[in-house]
C-alpha cells in the first residue's frame, strides 16, 4: 500500500499530508483569529467602561476626534493584519499580522465604548484630524497619516507569497507611524488622564510593533 504523501514542516509544526489538510488547517487556524479578534473586541469594551471621568468630553473634544479618527484607522489596520494572517507566507508575518488584527480590535471597543458613555456619536460632524492642531493639513486624500490609498487595500488583498508578506510589512510600518503622530497628538492635547493612558499605552504597543516589522523586513530581503 502506498505511504500517504508529506511535505517537509517547520519546526514544531505537524506536517501536512495533502492539501486538503493544508486547507483545514488555514480554515480552522482563521476560525480562531476570528474568535480572537470578537473577544479582543469584547474586552475592549469593557476595558472602556473601566475607564470613568468626572467630566465628560464634549462633541467637540480632541478626546472625541481622536477616538472616532482612531477607530476608523484601527479598522484598517485590522484589515491588513487579517490578510497577512491568513496569506501570508512567511510565520512571523502571520504572527504579527494576527497579534496586530486582534490588539487594535480590541482597542476599538474601547475607544467606541468611551463615545457611548461620554453620550456622543460614534461619527461626528468634523472633519478628520480637525482636533489636533494643524491635523487638518495631514489628511491626504480624506485619509489620515499613513493610511493605505484603495488601489493599496486592493494590492495587498491580491498579492501572494514573498510578495504579500514584503508589501504587508511596508505599509503596516507606514500605517502605524502615521498612528504613532496621531496618538502624540491626543498625549499632547488631550485633557483627559484616562484617555491618555489608554494612549499611551497605544504608542508603546506600536513602537513594539514598529521594531518586529523592520527587523521582519529586512530578513525578507523588502
Amino acid at each position: 500500500m502506498t505511504a500517504p504523501t508529506t511535505t517537509d514542516s517547520a519546526p514544531g509544526e505537524a506536517p501536512a499530508t495533502d492539501d486538503g489538510g493544508r486547507r483545514s488547517a488555514g480554515r480552522y487556524g482563521v476560525l480562531a483569529l476570528t474568535a480572537a479578534v470578537v473577544v479582543g473586541l469584547l474586552l475592549g469594551y469593557a476595558g472602556g467602561l473601566l475607564t470613568p471621568s468626572l467630566t465628560r468630553p464634549g462633541d467637540s473634544s480632541a478626546e472625541a476626534g481622536f477616538a472616532r479618527d482612531m477607530t476608523s484607522h484601527h479598522a484598517q489596520a485590522v484589515e491588513m493584519g487579517l490578510i497577512a494572517f491568513q496569506k501570508g507566507s512567511d510565520p512571523e508575518v502571520r504572527q504579527i499580522g494576527g497579534d496586530i488584527a486582534t490588539g487594535q480590535q480590541g482597542e476599538i471597543g474601547t475607544m467606541q465604548t468611551w463615545l457611548r458613555s461620554w453620550g456622543l456619536d460614534p461619527t461626528g460632524s468634523e472633519p478628520a484630524m480637525a482636533w489636533m492642531p494643524d491635523g487638518r493639513d495631514s489628511v491626504r486624500d480624506g485619509l489620515m497619516p499613513g493610511m493605505a490609498t484603495p488601489p493599496e487595500m486592493a494590492q495587498l488583498r491580491a498579492a501572494q507569497g514573498h510578495d504579500l508578506d514584503v508589501l504587508f510589512l511596508r505599509m503596516m510600518i507606514k500605517h502605524h507611524l502615521g498612528g504613532i503622530h496621531m496618538i502624540q497628538g491626543i498625549l499632547d492635547h488631550g485633557a483627559d488622564d484616562d484617555v491618555r493612558k489608554v494612549a499611551q499605552t497605544m504608542k508603546n504597543t506600536q513602537q513594539t510593533d514598529l521594531v518586529n516589522l523592520q527587523n521582519a523586513l529586512k530578513r525578507l530581503g523588502g
